[in-house]
């Protein structure tokens, strides 16, 4: 088993930024992959953004691209998302996966593990 839990969401205005934090404890974090996920309000959850095991590899979704930046501290075991200009859009519970295996993937499916969310709500 892995426990993930999310910190760093809140309410932040148009163009701000936030930082989302995820611990990873239980098993060992290199063995996973990592990703960011978010599920706004009658939608179905999408992908933001992953990274490998290595943390030398990253993808994220186009909608985020050049806003975000997923990161890792496999000494800490925990990966960070860090999210500038941000846009109403953007508004959303936001959840950690674990992907065993450590490459990255893109699809909700291929995680094996989630974290509890962490909402984020942006103001126009």
């Amino acid at each position: 088993q892995v426990q993930l839990v999310e910190s760093g969401g809140g309410l932040v205005q148009a163009g701000g930024s936030l930082r989302l934090s995820c611990a990873a404890s239980g098993r060992t974090f290199t063995n996973y992959a990592m990703g960011w996920f978010r599920q706004a309000p009658g939608t179905e959850r999408e992908f933001v953004a992953a990274i490998n095991w290595k943390g030398d590899m990253t993808y994220y979704a186009d909608s985020v691209k050049g806003r975000f930046t997923i990161s890792r501290d496999n000494a800490k075991n925990t990966v960070s998302l860090q999210m500038n200009s941000l846009k109403p859009e953007d508004t959303a519970v936001y959840y950690c996966a674990a992907d065993y295996g450590g490459y990255v993937s893109m699809k909700s499916q291929n995680y094996d593990y989630w974290g509890q969310g962490t909402q984020v709500s942006v103001s126009s």
